[in-house]
This record gives structure tokens, sequence and C-alpha cells, in this order.
């Protein structure tokens, strides 16, 4: 049987991840986390001092970008693979709300985007993957044979980010999170590289109100059908 690339697109908080790996995993294919890569060079940056709540130095973490590796390593015991920061595993780190707030300014930056596209075409050249984030069948992968695009009301994507923090013991209020989301959202929508818009020939799943299950079962229908007509 032949295989797909899968692109999975859509506004943050809205489950991509969860979706993808679900997908990748009963596929048996590769899963890049997209988002992964950007928060990684966020936090290269936060670490550096090139970014902070009042400033963002872009010039020096454009000069930087040669010296950030990045590269994903499979871990078996949670069945997905980890963000690698110059050989050091990120993948809490990458997660925390103040990563979160600085992750789409350093995304809008044109030379980061190229840097981590060429990349991500290089993972995807077999075909077989599944791949999130906010330009993937658009400007990755523009001819991928199936393209998602996720939404959900801000509101609930912030109810659901929110829960997500506090069950890892983060100390934040729902207020914070929301205005994250919405600043987000305003950033990845309005930035002048690569922003976030649906495909012309994507498929909209707005899941407000679908569980994982339900959300698993729509897709995993649309996939087949991608690959029965190869």
């Amino acid at each position: 049987m032949g295989k797909i690339i899968i692109a999975i697109d859509g506004f943050s908080s809205t489950g991509k991840s969860t979706l993808a790996k679900q997908i990748a995993k009963h596929l048996g294919y590769v899963y890049v986390d997209t988002g992964a890569m950007y928060r990684a060079v966020a936090l290269y940056a936060m670490q550096n001092n090139y970014i902070g709540t009042d400033f963002f130095d872009k010039e020096k973490l454009i000069n930087s970008l040669p010296s950030i590796r990045l590269h994903f390593v499979f871990n078996s015991e949670l069945g997905f693979a980890e963000m690698y920061l110059n050989d050091v595993n990120v993948e809490t780190k990458i997660r925390t709300l103040e990563v979160s707030s600085f992750v789409s300014a350093v995304a809008a930056i044109s030379e980061v985007r190229s840097k981590l596209v060429e990349q991500q075409q290089e993972m995807g050249a077999a075909k077989g993957i599944v791949m999130d984030g906010r330009d993937i069948g658009t400007v990755v992968f523009p001819k991928a044979e199936l393209k998602i695009f996720m939404t959900a009301g801000a509101d609930t994507r912030a109810q659901r980010r929110f829960d997500e923090l506090q069950a890892k013991g983060d100390l934040v209020s729902y207020e914070e999170v929301l205005k994250n989301v919405v600043e987000r959202d305003y950033i990845d929508t309005h930035r002048d590289d690569s922003p976030l818009v649906i495909a012309d020939d994507a498929v909209e799943i707005d899941n407000s109100y679908l569980d994982r299950k339900e959300q698993f079962d729509v897709v995993l229908e649309l996939v087949n059908e991608a690959i029965n007509t190869l």
C-alpha cells in the first residue's frame, strides 16, 4: 500500500499534536511536531537573552541559527519522539506558557522559517509522515495527499490549554492562557511570512464539541479515502 503525507494545520491548542500522534501510531507513520521545533528556537532565544517581555534582538537570533541543531529522538516509554536542542532534551521546557508567549514572534522571522521548513521537507521526502503546524499544507507540503485544518473557539482552546498546564503543576491563570491564545492567533494570522491560512484543498474540522475518539474516527476516514485514491 502506498504511503502519503498528512498535513495537519490549525490554531494553537486545537489538539493538532494529539491527533497527529494518534494517526501516525495507527498507520505506523513518522510523526513530526513542527511546533516543537519553533518552540525550541524560542527557548534558545530565551536562554541567550535574545528575547524577553519587552525586547527582541532578532539579528542576534538570525546570526545564531547555524549554531542551533534540532532533532527528534523517539521515546519508547512515552510512545512519541521528544525534541532535542543542541543534543539536550528540551521536551518539557518548551511546553511552558513562557515559551508559548514568545514562539509566535520567533516563528514570524523569515530566516527561522526558511531554516526549519527546509529540515521539515527533508523529513517528509520519503512520505509516510504526519506533520502538524501552521503552514504544513500551504508551504512545507503544498502537494500533500491529505490536508486537515483544525479549529475551535478561543475560549475552548484556552480552557484545554489551562487544564493541561494545571495538570503539569504550572501556576497559571485561565485569563493568562486566554490572552496568550488570542495573541498567538493574531500573530499567526497576520505575519508577513507564511501566515496561518486554510489551504484551498484542506478539510476544515471544528473540534469544539468533538472528543478525541470522535475526532480520530473522522480523520481516519479521510486518511483511508486519501490512501485508497493512490
